[in-house]
């Protein structure tokens, strides 16, 4: 069985993160939506899901007050109900009392609009029990008629039935209230768990909801902490290769090549020549200079080759200040490329938060 070593594991990991960041490349690449329209799809996506998530807030929440007022509703119609039947009740218990117990008839000033008194009529002075025998009449006076005990007798009796009654309504009515309480405290004990539990679900949808917005903003800012390393790793990358291009590239090293022309080796293109080589200035002809008495063949070798390292040295200070020149303009031009860049990313960002 074969163990696997620090180093391997390190080499897997430097592999798998090159395999990464090519599959990455490639997506950016072959991508043509985004080389085209030049958005963040990863934003969009993101602000997607939040509205979403926001969405589906929304709707349970809907839905929680929806099934609450629905509740309020039936207890409400019931209640209403209830009321409507109580007062049915009591019209009809009213309405049978006043029609069982409150005849027109049992009224004491009934014989003063009694529509039938005229057939009703008896003789003048039947008895003592005569109802026409008025005081005026002095037909009967109180105490001296026939019929006194039996009266009074009468009245007892219509009077201890009068009291027992009042006193069994008053009983019933006592029982109907202690029953309606009942029944009240009953309907409230069931409307307070009734809304505890529409309580406790509010509660518990309420704590998923920020567990759910809490996790969501973890994973967003480790996604943009990350992102933002990638961004700042691939754009030194990028910085870093493209210096070393510059500095490598044909332009700041000189290499004659890209002058050489297509028509023959002795002809070069005029726009692209940096000039003679070392080699080809060694190999010209120096031309002969005609000696006098007065000259010095070896002064005048000494004079030409002085003159000769004077316009080399002269030569290689033109070439290093036009190569620090041209460093310095690729080092500028690179400075505000990268200025746009992070000021784009700047505004991309803004736009993405604004959204």
């Amino acid at each position: 069985m074969e163990v696997a070593q620090p180093r391997d594991l390190e080499q897997h990991l430097r592999l798998a993160k090159r395999s990464h960041g090519e599959l990455c490349r490639q997506k950016r690449i072959f991508n043509a939506r985004g080389r085209l329209v030049g958005g963040d799809t990863e934003a969009w996506d993101f602000q997607v899901h939040d509205r979403k998530i926001k969405e589906a807030t929304e709707k349970a929440r809907h839905e929680t007050f929806a099934a609450e007022m629905r509740q309020n509703d039936k207890i409400m119609c019931m209640l209403e109900g209830r009321e409507r039947r109580d007062k049915k009740s009591l019209c009809k218990a009213i309405s049978d009392f006043q029609q069982t117990f409150q005849k027109p008839e049992t009224r004491r000033e009934f014989d003063l609009s009694d529509p039938l008194a005229l057939r009703k009529d008896l003789p003048a002075r039947q008895s003592d029990n005569d109802i026409r025998n008025t005081v005026s009449g002095m037909q009967r006076f109180m105490g001296e008629d026939l019929n006194f005990h039996e009266r009074k007798r009468f009245q007892e009796e219509q009077n201890r039935e009068w009291a027992s009654q009042q006193q069994r309504e008053q009983e019933r009515a006592r029982a109907a209230q202690r029953r309606a309480e009942d029944l009240y405290f009953k309907t409230r004990l069931q409307f307070d768990e009734t809304a505890k539990h529409l309580q406790n679900l509010e509660s518990a949808t309420r704590k998923a909801v920020c567990a759910a917005v809490k996790e969501f903003n973890k994973n967003q800012a480790t996604e943009s902490v990350e992102r933002k390393t990638r961004e700042k790793k691939q754009e030194e990358e990028d910085n870093l290769a493209e210096i070393s291009n510059l500095l490598r590239g044909d332009l700041l090293s000189e290499n004659p090549q890209p002058a050489a022309s297509s028509l023959g080796p002795h002809r070069v293109v005029p726009d692209r020549w940096k000039g003679m080589t070392r080699e080809q200035l060694e190999h010209i002809p120096e031309r002969p200079i005609p000696l006098d008495g007065a000259l010095d063949p070896g002064a005048v070798v000494l004079s030409r080759l002085s003159s000769l390292q004077r316009l080399q040295e002269e030569e290689r200070q033109r070439d290093m200040e036009w190569d620090r020149q041209r460093v310095q303009t690729a080092r500028s031009t690179l400075l505000t490329e990268r200025q746009r860049q992070r000021g784009q990313r700047d505004l991309r960002r803004a736009l993405d938060c604004a959204n």
